[in-house]
C-alpha cells in the first residue's frame, strides 16, 4: 500500500495535494513562496488541522528564506510580518497558530 502525504518538501518547494480537487482528481500544487502558501491555506487547497499546521510551518520557512538581511532585528521583524500574513489565512485554526508560534520561537 502506498503512503500519501498531503504536504511534502521536494527540490526546494512544497508539494501539496490540492484538496479542492478530491476525490475525483489527485493534483499536486508546487509552492515556493510564502505568499503562495498563504493563498493555498486560505483557499482550502490544504485542509485538515495537521496538514494546515505543517503547511504554515513550511510557509514560515519559505518566508524566512525570502528575507534578505544580515541584521537580526530586521530579520525578526520581517519574519513577524510573514507570520501575520499566514495567521490571517485561517484566524481560528489552532494548529496554524501553534506552528507559526513554534517557528517564531525557534527563530530567536
Amino acid at each position: 500500500m502506498t503512503t500519501i502525504y498531503p504536504v511534502v518538501w521536494s527540490n526546494n518547494k512544497v508539494l501539496l495535494i490540492d484538496q479542492t480537487c478530491l476525490p475525483s482528481q489527485y493534483t499536486l500544487v508546487e509552492i515556493s513562496r510564502y505568499e503562495d502558501m498563504a493563498k493555498a491555506i486560505k483557499t482550502m487547497i490544504v485542509r485538515g488541522a495537521p496538514a494546515i499546521g505543517v503547511a504554515a510551518a513550511y510557509g514560515m520557512y519559505l518566508g524566512a528564506r525570502e528575507i534578505n538581511t544580515k541584521e537580526r532585528e530586521t530579520f525578526l521583524k520581517q519574519l513577524e510580518e510573514v507570520a501575520e500574513i499566514l495567521r490571517q489565512t485561517r484566524p481560528t485554526a489552532v494548529n496554524l497558530f501553534w506552528a507559526i508560534s513554534r517557528m517564531l520561537k525557534n527563530s530567536l
